[in-house]
């Protein structure tokens, strides 16, 4: 037989007798690299970890007690939203999505979801890769997506949040979302940090 591209050695142990091949490949060009990227990997499973439950959302509604803050950043090129969002919100928004909703639509590179902003309803289409922090406050779970500019170090801290003094689905004011009140309940967060090279 002719493997081309491809040298197998295949050496037996005279005690077991289990044969197994040592097949070198030669690496392309493209493949060849220094390291694993272990930060872009983890990105990749994160993000998919968000469509997977997302699209359970879409499919079947939130269950129980669960609902999401996402804190996504707004200067992404493929965030699409109504110019008076970008306006008030020019660098980061935080959605949440919890008690209503609507159209929400999981693909392979974002979601787009409907949300409700003091009565007046707004689409949002937000790309994975816009995403910096995804948190479930009914679970204290959270992810948080490192930056190029290192400015994401800080431990998500979950909201109090009270279901029956909230307002509709919008963002909270940019001041709000850096309150750290003493009573803020700290959550298991993913951070890749120290995936990141020197």
């Amino acid at each position: 037989m002719r493997i081309s591209h491809t040298a197998c050695v295949i050496p037996s142990f005279p005690a077991a007798r289990i044969p197994y091949a040592i097949c070198k490949r030669p690496k392309k060009a493209a493949e060849m690299s220094d390291s694993i990227d272990y930060g872009k990997k983890m990105h990749s499973a994160m993000r998919a970890l968000i469509s997977e439950v997302l699209q359970d959302v879409a499919d079947h509604g939130l269950p129980g007690e669960h609902h999401f803050f996402i804190t996504f950043d707004t200067k992404h090129p493929d965030v699409q939203m109504a110019d008076w969002l970008f306006d008030r919100y020019p660098d980061e928004m935080t959605i949440v999505i919890q008690h209503w909703y609507d159209a929400l639509m999981v693909g392979e590179d974002g979601f787009q979801i409907t949300l409700n902003f003091g009565d007046n309803p707004e689409p949002l289409s937000i790309p994975f890769d816009a995403l910096r922090t995804f948190v479930d406050p009914s679970v204290e779970f959270g992810l948080r997506f490192e930056t190029q500019t290192g400015d994401m170090h800080e431990v998500v801290e979950l909201p109090e949040f009270e279901p029956e003094n909230a307002p509709a689905e919008a963002a909270p004011e940019p001041d709000e979302e850096k309150d750290d009140g003493a009573d803020g309940k700290s959550g298991d967060v993913v951070s890749l940090d120290s995936f990141r090279k020197p």
